[in-house]
């Protein structure tokens, strides 16, 4: 049965770590938001799905993954749960900790990227925020995006220079890679500098897209553009 996964169909977004490790995987699933309607997917299967009176344990927001009677909520959780299905996890008990604990950093710097447009309330459009935003974004390029990178770059130094954990691509490194990419959309002269100084996570980033799978799905109509709708976006201004 092939995985189903419940996301917004025009965002990359959190739902974009889930599709890396599925990618890359070869896996088999649906996208149930970005079918057609006339198969019972698209947004509207999405809505239903996400106000179902009959799930017991609802997720707040997706993405979500659907594995037969099993649901997960939590992009962390899912790949926390996907990795050793995958093979994208070692198999101790503790690389999967190891991993799942570098994963919620990364959704750490993945929530202060979205804060730097919405700062104050995210019921708030990015242009009622602007003078905040400036501020905010200000000190997430000075100081948190080379916190972080330098973080990542400790980790692959201290392992085998080339992954996060272990000596084979686990969830960690794609989401790494994912985080890289958006930064770079987001943020290119900030991202640019911060990585100038930490170039084993500047070399992550380079290889992964060059994994096959990763490199067809990339090039294939099925990764969506990174746009201003989503975590990740370019307005100039904030790139400090």
């Amino acid at each position: 049965m092939a995985y189903e996964l419940y996301y917004w169909p025009m965002l990359q977004g959190r739902g974009e770590f889930v599709r890396l490790a599925l990618e890359d995987a070869g896996a088999d699933y649906v996208d149930i938001a970005r079918g057609p309607d006339a198969d019972g997917r698209g947004l509207g299967a999405l809505t239903r799905f996400l106000e179902d009176p009959s799930i017991a344990r609802p997720a707040f927001a997706p993405p979500v993954l659907r594995d037969g009677d099993t649901l997960i909520g939590q992009t962390a959780a899912i790949l926390l749960y996907l990795g050793p299905r995958l093979g994208l996890v070692g198999e101790s008990e503790a690389d999967r900790i190891w991993t799942h604990q570098i994963q919620l950093t990364i959704a750490d710097v993945v929530a202060e990227a979205h804060d730097t447009h919405h700062p104050i309330a995210i019921s708030l459009n990015y242009e009622d925020q602007k003078p905040e935003a400036a501020r905010r974004a200000r000190d997430f390029c000075r100081n948190r995006i080379p916190e972080f990178l330098a973080w990542f770059e400790h980790v692959l130094t201290r392992n085998d220079g080339r992954h996060l954990v272990g000596d084979r691509v686990t969830y960690a490194d794609l989401s790494l890679f994912q985080l890289v990419d958006g930064l770079h959309y987001a943020f290119p002269n900030a991202s640019a500098a911060a990585l100038s100084d930490n170039p084993q996570v500047a070399a992550l980033h380079a290889a992964i897209p060059r994994r096959p799978r990763l490199a067809a799905y990339l090039a294939s109509p099925r990764r969506i553009p990174f746009n201003e709708q989503c975590i990740f976006r370019r307005y100039p201004e904030l790139d400090g």
